[in-house]
């Protein structure tokens, strides 16, 4: 008689990154205690499932998508409403489960446009996307009644009657609801890429015609891999409702779509975990760059353009590429030449700094006058001493980068025609 139970051992490497993932989410607001440290974390847990739903469209379905904040910011809005209904009386849930009330809307919207985006692919999709976002911002602000015009919709997330103590009205609460939803999540669109239909959207991906051969329909599988992102993206919206207790017809615009994409594609969109770095550089870019700079998009715009030149597949790719490299053992043969790198890459950066924030002073704030302070150094924008020495740093960081770059890359050859000879050797024997 056939057996029909098999043990199958315990994937050990897996357990070990779920749980170095799910320690962090746990630990983190014990070691960045201040009111700061925990929104921002929030925003992150919140950020990471969006850009990993919005992965799903582009990076494992190669549908290029310029409006997914349209199913993160419906998603809120209506957790929001429900938040209000909660308070109201007239909806009997409790309010942790706002977020699946806007991953239901954000799946609700996805089944209606997607069935109109996802009839045409490539650039007929992007396009179509583009005008629906554009749309339902301009919606936004014509119906007031639902979208509260200019001002949003606001809420209060501490209502109904406490659970074990918890109001959900510290922040920290918020947070720790928020890396549930998130490790949940994460988990559930890792567990997708495995199924049948995460490996065929990657198959329509790759050659839609080559699918359609033999059987299956590509429409109907970008359609319900767009619903499924849709979910995750509502459930995002929602959290960020709770988290902030207010909605505005931001939440819906081109500028958020935007952000999902280019942060996604930095991350690195043809890897799993390239989304989440996507997320939290998302994060520190819009919280706290932001901040200390008003030339912030500038330098944002500089990295991107710089990563699609040099480093298509984002940061995920160059870390992936030198675990290869680790793997054969020549990663500690190039850590002199990633120090030289980095260090004259820093020098050419902040002479750049200094140029842009100077150009920025004159342009933005001469009414202050000519003297500015940046990175603890004392400038005048009008004087020529300063565009000089800046200029100077640039010229000699360049000078310095480009004879490190041709090094290392000499030095990278050499070792991966060597990775290459050992593979062979391995699969000789």
């Amino acid at each position: 008689m056939k057996n029909f139970y098999e043990f199958k051992p315990m994937n050990v490497g897996r357990l070990v990154i779920w749980t170095l993932f799910a320690v962090p989410l746990l630990l983190a607001p014990l070691v960045f205690k201040s009111g700061l440290s925990i929104t921002v974390l929030s925003q992150m847990g919140i950020a990471i499932i969006a850009c990993l739903s919005y992965n799903m469209l582009l990076g494992q379905g190669g549908m290029l998508s310029f409006g997914h904040a349209v199913y993160t910011g419906l998603g809120s809005y209506l957790a929001i409403h429900a938040l209000n209904a909660i308070a109201d009386g007239s909806l009997p849930i409790p309010v942790s489960t706002v977020p699946l009330v806007g991953g239901l809307a954000g799946m609700g919207f996805a089944v209606l446009f997607g069935y109109v985006t996802t009839r045409k692919s490539s650039t007929t999709f992007a396009m179509i996307t583009m005008g629906l976002a554009e749309l339902v911002f301009a919606m936004s602000l014509m119906i007031p009644e639902f979208f509260g015009g200019e001002g949003g919709v606001s809420g209060n997330r501490v209502t109904g009657q406490p659970f074990m103590g918890i109001t959900f009205g510290p922040p920290l609460q918020v947070y720790y609801l928020i890396a549930v939803y998130t490790f949940v999540c994460v988990a559930l669109m890792f567990a997708f890429t495995g199924t049948p239909l995460g490996r065929m959207l990657n198959a329509v991906r790759d050659n839609p015609e080559r699918v359609e051969f033999i059987g299956y329909n590509p429409q109907r599988i970008r359609y319900t891999a767009f619903i499924i992102a849709g979910f995750f993206a509502g459930i995002s919206g929602g959290l960020a409702a709770l988290n902030f207790e207010i909605v505005t017809a931001e939440v819906v615009g081109a500028a958020r779509s935007g952000a999902y994409l280019l942060f996604t594609f930095l991350g690195g969109a043809t890897f799993f975990f390239g989304p989440i770095i996507g997320a939290i550089l998302m994060v520190l870019a819009f919280v706290l760059l932001s901040e200390f700079t008003k030339a912030w998009l500038l330098y944002l715009g500089l990295v991107f353009l710089f990563m699609v030149m040099y480093a298509p597949g984002g940061i995920a790719s160059l870390f992936m590429m030198n675990l290869r490299v680790a793997k054969f053992g020549h990663l500690k043969s190039l850590w002199v030449s990633y120090l030289g790198l980095a260090g004259t890459a820093c020098v050419a950066l902040t002479g750049a700094a200094v140029m842009v924030e100077m150009i920025y002073h004159r342009q933005m704030d001469s009414a202050m006058g000519s003297e500015l302070h940046f990175m603890g150094l004392a400038l005048d924008a009008a004087g020529a001493s300063s565009w000089f020495g800046a200029f100077f740093v640039l010229a000699t960081g360049l000078g310095l980068f480009e004879l490190c770059r041709r090094q290392f890359v000499e030095q990278w050859g050499h070792i991966q025609e060597d990775i290459e000879k050992q593979i062979q050797r391995q699969e000789a024997l």
